[in-house]
């Protein structure tokens, strides 16, 4: 009964009056769920929020709940909510910097706008881990004082911070102008020289996998090189050495970013591992001359991060598209293409590249139609859902490519009721296209009972308000308890079974 009454909660058609009777129940499931609907009272959210923290913090980020509603002492979760929104009360900011339980205070540093005072608290805490996670989120004065922290992880913390000033991120880097930092999380508990072995069955123990100090804290600095690396604020020139680094993390970082030195570029592109030169292949801050040098990398990972590069030449990525599975996901390159090149690339002889282009969703019209027509299954699968294609030309596409097509045409947004339903019957069945059919808007009730046949697809069916009445009512009772939930929560579910729901009178 209580799958059946968190999917009716979530029924945007369900009366009021019978929200109230739900919100009655006092039920955690039930509440999450009532808790998301757009029409909840201010009444009905403040009782929600007043029987959980977690519906109260769920309702806090939804912008539902006030000052007024919350009392901090006795849901501090919830006021750290709002004070994370930026919606709390300052006051209350003060009282959870003294919080005896680290996590509320280590949430509460991460909130914005806290009041200066209370950031100076945090900033002395007691616990390492509330000084990091203000360190990762605090002003520039404060993250470049919290740079010269004793403690290396609070230090890590700084180095990821994009506020962190320029220069002091170089210095982290360097390892210069900054005193030495005493302790980090590995020596805290074990006595230097030691390795945390990732093997470690230890239930108390929360170490990271291959953690380790000599005395000189080296996997904490690891890692705040690698923090400080993939920081955009962290200036070029003191991060380029580490192209020759041992480190493959810091090699693969540095080759993300712009700005460095062609000389540093130089020495990525002949790295040992496939992925630091992945990246740089993706990388647009290189130059023409070392893309077509990738371009005949041997890796096919480091061609396709080639061919997402949005500064790749159109020939490149041609070359690259018939040697490289590039996969079905939209090129930057492709995405920007002048009408002139848009127009140069469908008329390619290679499908893939044709493909490519088919999967821009602003062609003009005769491309469109033109790529409709291929007679490469793989171009018109890449089209079929563009908006704008006649059902006639649909149909043809159907026709002529058959189950290879069907799922993505059933995807069309334009696509007719009476061509899903068609699509529903095809012989032999195309089952993805029954889940396509099933969220469709113009799915019709045939086509919807078609789709209740297929496993994957009837959960999507049974949710639908195209699925008529009686139907949905008969899900009730499925043996899958997710397909039952789904017709509880359709909108097309008569009111007198709402009614009996809500009353236990079904099963």
């Amino acid at each position: 009964m209580n799958h059946l009454l968190c999917g009716l909660a979530a029924n945007p058609a369900l009366p009021s009056e019978l929200v109230d009777r739900l919100v009655a129940l006092a039920d955690a499931d039930v509440d999450h769920d009532l808790a998301g609907r757009a029409d909840l009272s201010r009444a009905q959210a403040v009782t929600l929020a007043s029987r959980g923290e977690g519906t109260g913090v769920q309702l806090a980020y939804q912008g539902r709940l006030t000052v007024a509603d919350v009392d901090p002492t006795a849901q501090p979760l919830v006021a750290l909510a709002l004070l994370d929104e930026g919606a709390g009360d300052p006051e209350w900011a003060r009282l959870l910097a003294a919080d005896p339980v680290v996590e509320h205070r280590e949430k509460l540093a991460a909130c914005p706008g806290l009041p200066p005072d209370v950031v100076e608290t945090l900033a002395a805490d007691s616990d390492v881990r509330v000084v990091a996670e203000l360190a990762l989120w605090a002003a520039p004065d404060v993250a470049a004082r919290l740079a010269e922290h004793p403690h290396a992880e609070v230090r890590r913390a700084v180095a990821g911070n994009g506020a962190t000033p320029p220069d002091v991120l170089a210095a982290l880097v360097r390892g210069e102008d900054l005193s030495p930092a005493r302790h980090c999380l590995v020596c805290d508990r074990e006595e230097p020289p030691f390795t945390h072995s990732p093997d470690c069955v230890r239930l108390d123990c929360d170490l990271r996998s291959g953690a380790s100090c000599d005395g000189s804290h080296e996997s904490t600095v690891h890692d705040m090189r690698w923090a400080a690396l993939e920081n955009p604020a962290t200036p070029a020139e003191p991060v380029a050495g580490f192209a020759d680094h041992p480190s493959m993390l810091l090699r693969r970082a540095l080759a993300a970013r712009p700005g460095l030195p062609p000389e540093a570029y130089a020495r990525l592109a002949v790295d040992p591992t496939p992925g630091a030169r992945a990246d740089l292949a993706e990388n647009p801050a290189i130059d023409d001359t070392m893309i077509r040098a990738l371009a005949d990398d041997t890796s096919s990972d480091v061609r396709r991060g080639l061919a997402h590069n949005p500064r790749v030449p159109l020939d490149v990525l041609t070359h690259l598209a018939a040697t490289t599975r590039i996969g079905s996901t939209p090129l930057p390159r492709i995405a920007s293409a002048t009408t002139a090149e848009v127009e140069e690339l469908a008329r390619s002889p290679h499908a893939v590249v044709r493909m490519l282009v088919a999967q821009r969703r602003d062609l003009p019209d005769p491309i469109r139609a033109t790529l409709a027509d291929d007679p490469d299954a793989k171009v018109a699968k890449s089209i079929a859902p563009h908006r704008g294609l006649s059902e006639a030309r649909l149909r043809a596409m159907v026709d002529r490519h058959g189950v290879q097509v069907i799922a993505k045409v059933a995807a069309n947004p334009d696509a007719t009721p009476a061509l899903l339903e068609d699509l529903s019957r095809h012989r032999p069945p195309a089952r993805k296209a029954f889940r396509e059919i099933a969220r469709h808007p113009h799915a019709t009730a045939p086509a919807l009972l078609a789709c209740l046949a297929d496993e994957r697809a009837r959960l999507l069916a049974a949710g639908h308000p195209a699925l008529p009445p009686e139907v949905i009512t008969d899900l009730l009772t499925d043996t899958d308890r997710q397909v039952a939930e789904a017709a509880a929560a359709n909108p097309s579910l008569p009111l007198a079974v709402m009614e009996e729901l809500t009353r236990g009178l079904l099963p």
